[in-house]
């Protein structure tokens, strides 16, 4: 799969610029060594992933500085006539992103992917709450995961994931 189709449609559509496809394709190769990093850690084959060319922002309506960036999310699709699980990596991700940032992400999707997968094949799978504000997103969030010590056994990547992810998302070198 090409990960990086959906940033090529949007540069020939005219809605992504030179600079920044050179700018994605350049550093593509810090996700791909990611990936690498969390099958050799993991033993288990990364899911289907792709880079979309956009920011998706976050918001909860009640208070206008409650925004959060989603910087990565696993979905649940149904293509090519079967059900799949994919990652969809942001392009502003991919193009400004520390490397351990972008691979506790990896991570961090990882270990979604394999908690919704698990509730899959035991047939557990419900519809996800719905949250009123990013405090309650956060918690959520951190509920539909596998314990990454019991996934990885890379040490680095596991303090990256443990220290960007206390409770949602920081990284305060970026």
């Amino acid at each position: 799969m090409d990960h990086l189709v959906k940033v090529r449609e949007a540069h020939e559509k005219g809605l992504l610029p030179q600079d920044m496809l050179d700018l994605i394709k350049e550093r593509f190769n810090l996700v791909e060594s990611g990936i690498k990093r969390i099958e050799a850690a993991s033993g288990t084959p990364y899911p289907i992933s792709y880079v979309e060319p956009s920011a998706i922002l976050s918001n909860s309506g009640n208070m206008s500085f409650e925004y959060g960036v989603l910087f990565a999310r696993t979905l649940p699709v149904f293509f090519e006539e079967k059900f799949q699980v994919v990652i969809q990596i942001s392009a502003p991700l991919v193009a400004f992103g520390l490397k351990g940032t972008i691979h506790a992400i990896l991570a961090h999707e990882f270990l979604h992917y394999l908690e919704l997968v698990r509730k899959i094949s035991k047939m557990e799978l419900l519809s996800d709450e719905i949250s009123g504000n990013l405090f309650e997103n956060v918690y959520a969030d951190s509920t539909r995961l596998f314990e990454p010590r019991a996934v990885f056994d890379d040490k680095t990547l596991l303090t990256h994931i443990t220290k960007k992810f206390p409770t949602g998302f920081k990284d305060y070198k970026a």
